[in-house]
């Protein structure tokens, strides 16, 4: 019996380089090589490598057409190339892998193995004898591993000592260095490898372009030269004067950096590290809820620069411990620490919005101050891992984490709570009850969860989230009352008032002790319907009105009366109560504009003005 015959493969093909098409134009002859000196090694370069090599160019009679050693009128500066990236004559292409370091070795090329290929990818000038057969005199002086750190070869880095971590530096980090600066040629420029290293701020402009791209690339303790050609240089106190210089060589260890987070984006929530912590950022710091213990030092930044509370002067020596995400500290307090790693202190430099105007104040901290807090994180402790817990022990821990949710939404931290709620709600993937009661108390705590989400997202204006969550409700219990009222003020807040009556009408058909909530409910829908159906009208009164052909106007007056109905809007809040688990009142969303609250009842609105079979052009 034969075997069944497996589906052929083919092969996938390596794209093809464009230096590997220019080889295939090699003919045997048209390139030879002679050694005049060996090198003491045997390793040669490869793609990727960069390589340093001086070049002298003869004709077969001796006289020298070009190159790069002074005696030769050349300008004494070995040329620098990386292959595979810089654009090599076909001849150096071939050749120069073929070299061991020190090597010095004659290369005979016809025309076509140097400036006389076709499409030839080096220009050179007119003079030069580009249909004669030359010798190319090549010593291969070094080469190494090199990063490209610009695609146009300006900046390239090699790296000399490895890092002993992995963190880069970046605006607007403080750097040290130790560096020494010289010309392509080798002669020296300035030197900071003595005193105090060098500082700068990253991203400032006080050091070349080209330099920070490079120093941008490393971590402290690696040590590594930097090449950077003129188009990324600039004047400053390493390089005094960049006139005639085309190429300087930057010679750096990365001795220190201070990180320093714009955490917010736009400069006004600022965190230096004053000194490192142990681990590595970021899989170091904080989770969400975990147990924090800080000391801190809280100053204003005033001219006295009034210091206003100091855990190891105020509280008996003893730190700060608080659960994170549970909103005990100012925003821009657990924003910082949350970046933090144990053992690390850091200056933060915080706006008045993300410290004490938005959360209680001590006494002596005036409203709208900007503050500085000096912050030392202790240690840690993760929150609970639910493996391995019983589901007794689960359900402890939810209803800890639940009780945390409904306070936060009692203090009008909405997202916080949701964030509370949603965590128990993906543990819950999970969890696996055992029997019909856990299963029971199980649906309906997870039930009462994605409730409360729905009423976070009711209370932060996302109307339509809040639908999709309390569609989840219904997906497991087709007649829950709570899920129907609470998408009925949902399908209230966008409009959709023909959904919303029908959910308040089923909350009645399922639980009759809910007539008074839903009629509550039903007429505030009224009164919303009229109240959009009243603004319609005015808003397209006389629009239809004038003959045939001509076209209504919207007066100022017209424009002024509805302005003015919408500011007089009523914005209480809703007075419609729900008993579930300490959230007791339903949340009354804000008004939409006029013309969003059309839609989607502008179809309805048109027809019952009789206007459905007119066309606006």
């Amino acid at each position: 019996m034969e075997a069944p015959q497996q589906g052929y493969v083919p092969d996938k093909k390596k794209s093809i380089s464009e230096d590997d098409k220019r080889r295939q134009k090699i003919v045997p002859g048209s390139l030879m090589k002679a050694v005049i000196r060996s090198g003491p090694g045997q390793l040669t370069p490869t793609d990727g490598d960069q390589v340093i090599y001086h070049c002298t160019i003869r004709t077969l009679e001796g006289v020298v057409v070009e190159s790069t050693r002074s005696e030769f009128g050349g300008k004494g500066t070995p040329v620098r190339a990386v292959l595979g990236k810089s654009k090599l004559i076909l001849g150096l292409l071939e050749g120069i892998p073929s070299m061991c370091k020190g090597e010095v070795a004659m290369f005979k090329m016809k025309p076509e193995m140097h400036y006389g290929e076709d499409d030839c990818p080096v220009s050179v000038a007119e003079s030069f004898p580009k249909d004669a057969e030359l010798h190319f005199e090549i010593e291969l002086i070094d080469f190494s591993k090199i990063k490209v750190i610009s695609e146009d070869m300006g900046v390239l880095k090699q790296v000399i000592k490895e890092a002993q971590g992995w963190e880069t530096p970046r605006e607007p980090y403080e750097v040290k260095i130790w560096i020494s600066v010289k010309t392509g040629d080798g002669i020296s420029v300035s030197s900071h490898k003595q005193g105090e290293p060098f500082s700068f701020t990253f991203g400032k402009q006080e050091v070349p372009k080209g330099l920070e791209m490079g120093i941008g690339t490393m971590s402290i303790g690696e040590k590594a030269i930097i090449y950077v050609t003129s188009p990324y240089l600039s004047e400053c106190p390493l390089v005094p004067t960049i006139n005639g210089i085309t190429e300087i060589h930057f010679e750096v260890e990365l001795v220190h950096f201070i990180q320093v987070r714009d955490v917010l984006g736009d400069g006004r929530l600022i965190k230096r590290r004053i000194r490192d912590g142990r681990g590595d950022f970021p899989m170091d710091c904080p989770l969400q809820d975990s147990l924090l213990r800080v000391h801190y030092k809280g100053t204003l930044l005033n001219e006295e620069k009034t210091v206003f509370y100091d855990t190891k002067v105020n509280n008996d020596g003893q730190p700060l411990e608080f659960c994170s995400g549970e909103g005990l500290v100012p925003e821009g307090f657990e924003m910082s620490v949350r970046l933090m790693l144990p053992g690390e202190i850091a200056l933060v430099s915080c706006p008045p919005d993300y410290a004490y105007d938005k959360f209680p104040r001590p006494g002596n901290v005036p409203e709208g101050a900007y503050v500085q807090w000096e912050i030392e994180l202790l240690d840690f402790q993760m929150p609970k891992d639910w493996t391995g817990m019983n589901f007794r022990e689960i359900m402890e821990e939810v209803e800890k984490i639940k009780g945390t949710g409904n306070r936060l939404f009692k203090e009008e931290k909405f997202e916080l709570a949701k964030t509370k709620y949603e965590k128990v709600l993906r543990e819950f993937n999970h969890v696996n009850p055992q029997d019909d009661d856990e299963g029971k108390e199980f649906s309906e705590t997870r039930n009462l969860l994605h409730l409360n989400v729905a009423a976070c997202f009711l209370k932060m204006g996302e109307y339509r989230k809040s639908i999709e969550t309390c569609n989840k409700v219904l997906d497991a219990n087709l007649v829950h009352v709570k899920a129907f009222y609470r998408r009925g003020m949902a399908y209230m807040a966008v409009g959709d008032f023909a959904e919303a009556r029908d959910d308040f009408h089923k909350m009645m058909n399922i639980d009759k002790s809910s007539e008074p909530t839903a009629k509550a409910a039903l007429l505030k829908l009224k009164k919303e319907e009229q109240e959009v159906h009243r603004k319609a009208h005015k808003q397209f009164k006389g629009l239809f009105d004038k003959k045939p052909g001509e076209i209504a106007e919207v007066t100022d007056d017209d424009r002024a009366e509805v302005v003015a109905d919408e500011n007089n809007t009523n914005d209480q809040p809703d007075e419609i109560g729900v008993t579930e688990e300490k959230i007791e009142q339903a949340p009354n969303p804000p008004r939409f504009s006029l013309l969003s609250q059309l839609w989607p009842v502008g179809r309805r609105v048109f027809t019952s003005l009789g206007l459905d079979r007119c066309t606006i052009l």
